[in-house]
């Protein structure tokens, strides 16, 4: 949280090196130290940058997790060149503003599970199902791949009358391989 000299507070990302009662500059005349916010086109070339706006004014959209940050490659007439974290680079306006600094918490994903019940609630709060039990683990009665016996399983094979969706795979397979051609070699040679 931010508080300004008028009273007003505000919240923003907290990059690494920043302890509480810190004072951070914003705007043009700012110095480049970490957790200053400048626009991109202030910065200088090299500088690890977070929190960038891709429009003036709008709070700031990349490079906002843990750890992340984008670096300043360069600057042209048509705006200011960016390294994503995702290692693409991306012309932004020279007037978005930019905080200085590699988010904070960096190590957040590397910490193990230990148990199975942190993960479960990870996944519940991502909305996922978990745990989750393969198809074949299962009986035939309860999945199309269940049981470990093949004939119990069900056709993988799709009529021509199935929807569109449904459609596809093996469409209307027939086992018209090797079987029919022997067959029909075994009668030529039998009318010979």
């Amino acid at each position: 949280m931010i508080r300004f000299e008028n009273g007003k507070t505000c919240y923003t990302v907290v990059p690494e090196g920043i302890g509480a009662g810190q004072q951070i500059q914003i705007g043009e005349k700012a110095s480049v130290q970490i957790g200053n916010i400048l626009p991109l086109g202030k910065i200088p070339e090299g500088t690890m940058v977070c929190n960038i706006e891709l429009r003036p004014e709008d709070g700031g959209k990349i490079a906002k997790s843990s750890g992340a940050y984008a670096t300043v490659v360069g600057h042209t007439p048509q705006g200011t060149i960016v390294k994503l974290p995702s290692k693409k680079k991306k012309y932004i306006a020279d007037n978005c503003k930019a905080t200085i600094g590699v988010v904070s918490g960096g190590g957040r994903t590397d910490k193990p599970m230990l148990k199975a019940g942190s993960m479960f609630h990870l996944m519940k709060a991502k909305g996922h199902k978990y745990p989750r039990t393969r198809g074949r683990a299962m009986g035939a009665y309860v999945h199309p791949y269940g049981s470990s016996k093949r004939s119990a399983r069900r056709g993988t094979t799709t009529s021509h009358g199935a929807p569109p969706g449904q459609k596809v795979g093996l469409i209307a397979a027939r086992g018209a391989g090797r079987k029919g051609k022997s067959a029909r070699s075994a009668a030529i040679a039998e009318g010979l």
